[in-house]
């Protein structure tokens, strides 16, 4: 079974949205460590809007030698990568761009046969990219399976990741790092059935 993975950068009270209002630089370990996690993707999932800001940039940037090599990477992989593009309707056209195609899945249930359908096949982890709105919805249906979190030192107001969660989802630590912005990098995997009673009393909690 392959595994959605949500990886994206946030802020540290866990914004999503709008990243220009408060995202800083990439710096380069940075930009390094998140080319060597997009290695591991074949298959990005992504909203019509996300979808044609990816289109407005990433097929300039195969050729772009100011950015730097690691771009280029990044560009080429995303040129490669299948690239799924979610729509409730269908209605709107999307923009061409090499190995993408169009999922309408008019509901949750809809969206959830699809992904799991999608998991079953071969092929290498999915990348859960955004926008928000699919973002928080994947998550609420419990279908992620690993995420990578680059926190900023930054607090902002928007749209949180886990708004449309319907239980708790117990997450276990499997990396972290830091790097020269200030950034911090959280790598978690979803624990399945972890089937832990809620305590009754504070002192249950203190080993």
């Amino acid at each position: 079974m392959r595994n959605i993975v949500l990886q994206m950068m946030t802020t540290l009270n866990g914004r999503l949205d709008d990243p220009l209002a408060w995202m800083g630089t990439v710096v380069d370990d940075q930009y390094r460590a998140i080319d060597r996690l997009y290695a591991d993707y074949d298959t990005v999932l992504v909203g019509r809007a996300t979808y044609e800001e990816m289109v407005g940039y990433w097929p300039g940037a195969l050729n772009d030698h100011e950015n730097g090599e690691t771009n280029r990477v990044m560009a080429g992989r995303m040129h490669d990568y299948r690239k799924i593009v979610f729509s409730r309707t269908g209605t709107q056209a999307i923009s061409p761009w090499h190995n993408v195609e169009r999922a309408v899945v008019p509901d949750d249930a809809a969206l959830s046969r699809f992904l799991m359908e999608l998991k079953a096949q071969p092929g290498g982890d999915i990348h859960l990219s955004g926008g928000a709105s699919l973002a928080q919805t994947v998550i609420g249906l419990g279908l992620v399976d690993r995420y990578h979190f680059f926190v900023y030192p930054v607090v902002s107001p928007g749209e949180p990741w886990f708004a449309r969660l319907r239980e708790k989802n117990d997450l276990r630590l499997t990396g972290s790092e830091h790097y020269d912005n200030g950034v911090v990098g959280l790598h978690y995997e979803t624990v399945r059935d972890a089937k832990v009673e809620r305590p009754t009393h504070f002192a249950e909690l203190i080993a």
